[in-house]
């Protein structure tokens, strides 16, 4: 098994907070003979609607000394990723979950405005400490 991010069950708790049902832990999602790993695959009912709603959610920390070399990991992952859920699971929208202070400060660069527009990331924002989700962007 790969290794859990540091902030994994900070998420998961989270998630399930806001009634989603973690329904794989990992997500692995396949493209003919290569297998990948999504932190968390999770799904909740929507009432007014009768439908699911389900979403594959990749948690990074961004705790190392560079943010910019954590986005970079973080980044490509989200993009290998995106194709293969396009490939096999196209319902399921894929969610980058970065911690509160990293949103406040990286995620505030120019840089990183860039890259979350022209990729079209959808992030997750999570308080670590507090178990609790921020904010959803799409």
């Amino acid at each position: 098994m790969s290794a859990r991010d540091l902030f994994h069950f900070a998420v998961v708790n989270a998630l399930q907070k806001e009634d989603w049902i973690v329904t794989d832990d990992p997500l692995e999602i396949e493209l003919e003979d290569v297998t990948l790993k999504i932190d968390l695959g999770a799904e909740r009912l929507i009432a007014a609607e009768k439908a699911e709603e389900k979403i594959a959610v990749e948690v990074k920390s961004f705790a190392s000394n560079s943010a910019v070399s954590d986005f970079h990991t973080a980044l490509g992952q989200f993009l290998n990723y995106q194709i293969v859920l396009e490939e096999n699971e196209s319902e399921r929208l894929l969610y980058l979950a970065v911690p509160v202070d990293a949103y406040e400060t990286f995620f505030q660069s120019r840089l990183a405005q860039i890259a979350v527009q022209r990729h079209k990331l959808k992030l997750l924002v999570y308080d670590p400490i507090m178990e609790v989700l921020v904010k959803w962007t799409n």
